[in-house]
């Protein structure tokens, strides 16, 4: 698995929520703040849209895709010609958010364009597809399609970012020597690792990586081995009924007992109770709604 699959494997939890709603005449709909990303796709028609926290209005046309990583609250209005919206959101792991978290806005604005995002407009239409004529095996497939967009966002932000100057987890995926040691971290977690053996990967001397790591992914290289391990544990606990025992060796702890206490100490609870908490919140996700839509005054 590449590293960016990895962080959003790691951040997802629960199950994604999606609706459908075709809006006529004058309308608005209040989207609360949520603990997760939301997102928005205008199939047809044209909508406003107002975040939390000021700045000016997104104008929206038909294909256009909005993406909240931040769950922030947000107002979509519209008037005169009929819209439909795609709408949904994604459960995240606020406990310990992953670095590429806060490389995203809060609002993240992807026009339709011609010959852009392929991916990502391909599966907005199955989506609408799928939505508006659900049929045999729509819940696994509306599922799989959910997964999907989350990604081709993703996607479609870095491939904007990449090229642009700066730090942050989208440069240092990008950088040949850190992105390098980066695959080789989540390549093999439970690996001794070393900083001079991480150098070695990246093809640099031992101090000058430990500086451009850092730098990048703002954090020292040990110091996000172990927080990777940890977040690594939590998704093993979440997806899966491994002992704790397990879960330890498979993320590079020698003992169960070394694991429970750093476990602990990282997230606050117990590694059982953390994986009993998590699997009530999945359970709790697919009720989740954003705010009724509301003629305007």
């Amino acid at each position: 698995m590449d590293v960016l699959s990895d962080a959003i494997a790691a951040l997802r939890t629960g199950r994604p929520y999606s609706a459908l709603t075709e809006f006529r005449g004058t309308w608005r709909r209040d989207v609360e703040p949520f603990g997760g990303a939301g997102f928005h796709v205008v199939l047809e028609g044209t909508c406003l849209l107002r975040a939390a926290g000021g700045g000016g209005p997104v104008v929206l046309a038909a294909g256009d895709a909005v993406f909240l990583p931040h769950g922030t609250a947000c107002t979509l209005t519209g008037g005169g010609e009929p819209a439909v919206l795609l709408c949904g959101a994604y459960r995240l792991d606020q406990a310990r958010a992953h670095p590429l978290l806060a490389d995203f806005p809060e609002v993240i604005h992807l026009p339709a364009r011609h010959g852009r995002h392929p991916s990502l407009r391909a599966t907005i239409g199955l989506l609408g597809d799928e939505l508006r004529s659900p049929g045999m095996g729509t819940d696994v497939t509306l599922t799989a399609l959910l997964e999907l967009l989350l990604i081709y966002l993703m996607r479609a932000w870095y491939e904007e970012r990449s090229a642009l100057p700066g730090t942050g987890w989208c440069r240092s995926l990008a950088d040949p020597a850190v992105g390098a040691a980066l695959r080789a971290l989540h390549d093999d977690p439970s690996r001794p690792w070393t900083v001079a053996a991480l150098a070695a990967r990246a093809g640099m001397s031992r101090a000058a990586f430990a500086r451009r790591f850092t730098t990048l992914v703002g954090r020292p290289p040990l110091t996000y081995l172990t927080w990777w391990r940890l977040t690594l544990a939590a998704r093993i606990l979440r997806d899966t009924d491994a002992p704790l025992a397990v879960v330890a060796q498979r993320i590079g702890y020698t003992s169960q007992f070394a694991f429970a206490n750093a476990f602990k100490r990282a997230y606050g609870v117990a590694a059982g109770r953390y994986r009993q908490a998590r699997r009530e919140d999945h359970q709790r996700i697919g009720d989740w709604d954003p705010a009724p839509a509301a003629a305007a005054g």
